[in-house]
């Protein structure tokens, strides 16, 4: 998962394993730590609920994961705080 911060929330861009991964039931996690600090993302397709606490944000994707699923979308959001687009990003490395 790629994860790009804006000025209005957060972009999230997925590729087809990742895809298939949240399907499945699995969360998808990224995370950056440093001393003293950090941050973490976890898309949780178990919940629909979106909640952080300090460098940590859940977001629950259940209620959005079919129009993920749709080949005619392109992405989806989940609105906030933070707004969070999350987009497929599918190249031939998994075709």
């Amino acid at each position: 998962m790629k994860v790009r911060l804006t000025s209005r929330g957060l972009r999230a861009r997925l590729d087809d394993l990742e895809l298939a991964a949240l399907n499945r039931g699995e969360p998808l996690e990224v995370a950056a730590a440093w001393p003293g600090g950090g941050w973490r993302l976890v898309l949780d397709p178990a919940t629909a609920q979106t909640a952080g606490t300090a460098g940590d944000l859940r977001v629950g994707v259940r209620e959005v994961l079919a129009g993920l699923n749709d080949p005619a979308r392109e992405g989806v959001r989940v609105e906030g705080p933070p707004r969070v687009d999350i987009e497929k990003e599918f190249g031939p490395q998994h075709g």
